[in-house]
């Protein structure tokens, strides 16, 4: 391993756009639809908007923070640059607990749709084929990544066609009815905002991109953006086929609009493209974890050995292992799918920490408008509080345990200095 822990920059436009829409287009579009549904009815299609909204603030802040500070670790080192070394510890605390747990969850997802009964087993194997990917160069990753979307894609095309195309679909299942509320509203934009919220995995690879101050503000866009279309166009699709009632009740929202639609022999194929996502998202999520826990590493926040660089794949090789050995561990000895709220929690507060830092920004640095991050810290803070009350709680369990380490390592760190 190499002592100053560096890497080569060598993802370009496309490469970057591919990751981010690998990371936008998992499973969570297969599953999210029905209890954003459940929770406002036909005004979930308002919920798509304002999380997608949030998220533009959000992608704009962390682009043009990415493009300042090029180097890996996302709002950990936004928030550590900006605001002082507490935030940038919570915020990096907040994702890789968070995200870890997400890891585990869509291993166990890809295991249930492709061997159910044997979910553990395919989980385990799913996490260490993609760990090996990873850990032979980020380039390995980023061509798996590009057959994953194309899949993907080609799947949620399939499945808008044979929906839109069907004596099944009405129009008027759109309209607004009585039983939208504000709050529905806001529920279902929180569930809704995580599909998008793999936009981050281009700023958290920052360190890997050529040209990072031109290639991220412009990726981060097109991503983002390619990624609405597609959920607004499956989210029509499949509420005009089924309507809110029938969509919150569903099990498996888009393999429930094509059998709707007369479309039968499109339901194995929907269930194949839903763990083909789940394995994409896992990928590039085990990405952006290593790469969050190599800049904490770094700084001591976790433990230095960490930090290391592959001479060879320039990759951080045992970041990589650590995470992908904790995944397949979580994964086999802890069933997360139903018990992640906290993620959703800390991803949030993690975003909110980014806006934060880009209010600081200065004109000559590419500040946004500021209405920009103002907007994304209010939108995250409030979709942040809009969550289920387990939800906040156990995540600010979380980020309060995470302070906690933060203030004993301080004390300690004090401690040696004053003995010397």
């Amino acid at each position: 391993m190499s002592g100053p822990p560096t890497a080569v920059r060598t993802l370009g436009l496309r490469d970057a756009v591919v990751i981010g829409l690998g990371a936008m287009l998992g499973a969570g579009v297969f599953a999210a639809l029905a209890p954003a549904a459940h929770a406002a009815g036909s005004g979930l299609l308002i919920g798509l908007a304002l999380a997608a909204v949030v998220a533009h603030c959000n992608a704009t802040s962390t682009a043009r923070l990415a493009a300042v500070h090029p180097v890996s670790g996302g709002a950990y080192v936004y928030g550590r640059e900006r605001l002082g070394d507490f935030w940038g510890h919570l915020a990096g605390w907040g994702f890789v607990v968070g995200k870890t747990a997400s890891c585990a969850a869509m291993a166990m997802t890809a295991g249930s749709y492709v061997w159910p009964g044997r979910e553990g087993a395919v989980a385990v194997a799913a996490v260490v084929a993609l760990t090996a990917v990873n850990c032979a160069g980020v380039q390995k990753s980023a061509r798996v990544t590009r057959v994953i979307v194309a899949l993907v894609l080609a799947v949620l095309a399939a499945v808008v066609a044979a929906a839109l195309t069907s004596g099944a679909s009405d129009a008027a299942r759109l309209h607004l009815g009585g039983e939208v509320s504000a709050g529905g509203v806001l529920g279902s934009a929180g569930l809704l905002f995580f599909a998008f919220a793999g936009y981050a995995r281009i700023a958290t690879l920052a360190e890997e991109v050529r040209d990072p101050a031109v290639t991220i503000p412009r990726a981060v866009p097109v991503a983002l953006g390619i990624t609405l279309v597609v959920y607004a166009a499956v989210a029509l699709a499949v509420l005009a086929v089924l309507g809110p009632e029938r969509l919150a009740d569903a099990p498996a929202p888009l393999a429930d609009a094509v059998r709707a639609a007369g479309a039968d022999r499109l339901v194995p194929v929907v269930r194949a493209g839903a763990a083909v996502a789940a394995l994409g998202s896992l990928l590039a999520l085990l990405l952006g974890v290593s790469r969050t826990t190599l800049a904490m590493a770094r700084d001591r926040h976790l433990p230095h050995v960490l930090a290391a660089v592959h001479p060879r794949t320039r990759v951080p090789v045992r970041a990589e292992l650590a995470v992908g050995a904790v995944v397949a561990v979580l994964a086999v000895t802890v069933d997360l799918r139903g018990a992640i709220g906290f993620s959703s929690f800390g991803v949030l507060v993690y975003y909110a920490v980014a806006n934060a830092s880009a209010w600081t920004l200065a004109p000559d640095e590419g500040r946004p408008p500021r209405v920009v991050p103002a907007l994304g810290l209010a939108g995250c803070l409030v979709l942040a509080f809009a969550l289920p009350l387990s939800s906040v709680l156990a995540g600010a369990a979380v980020l309060t345990f995470g302070a906690v380490l933060y203030g004993v390592r301080r004390v300690v760190s004090g401690t040696a200095r004053a003995r010397r």
